[in-house]
């Protein structure tokens, strides 16, 4: 009986796996035109490239979740940010974000300039 539950569990664990693995794949390719085992066998260097440009794609979709952009999708949005998760473990050396830039914020004040008119 006890062989018969660790191969429920196992053909569970594995079914969950390659569900990850097609949401992943399924992302990766809609939202960046990339194979995925192609990226996971890559160079370093490609790796690196190919991370900047998750990135990009990660932005871009939490930019529509933020403006509530009917195209948004969490799931999406969830799966991309595996893909990187899962790409940075094949080469644990780089650093911990990638990204282009920061971006810099003007803060908008609530009160009127010194000597405008009321």
């Amino acid at each position: 009986m006890r062989d018969f539950s660790n191969e429920i569990a196992a053909f569970k664990q594995n079914k969950l796996s390659e569900l990850t693995d097609a949401r992943q794949r399924a992302a990766l390719q809609l939202c960046c035109g990339i194979e995925l085992s192609n990226a996971l066998s890559g160079e370093p260097t490609s790796t690196v490239a190919l991370l900047k440009r998750l990135e990009r794609a990660i932005e871009r979709e939490r930019l529509r979740g933020v403006n509530r952009h009917w195209s948004y999708d969490l799931n999406r949005h969830i799966a991309l940010k595996h893909v990187r998760d899962r790409l940075k473990g094949v080469f644990p050396d780089q650093p911990g974000r990638l990204s282009l830039r920061p971006r810099r914020r003007r803060h908008k004040s609530n009160t009127a300039p010194e000597g405008a008119a009321r």
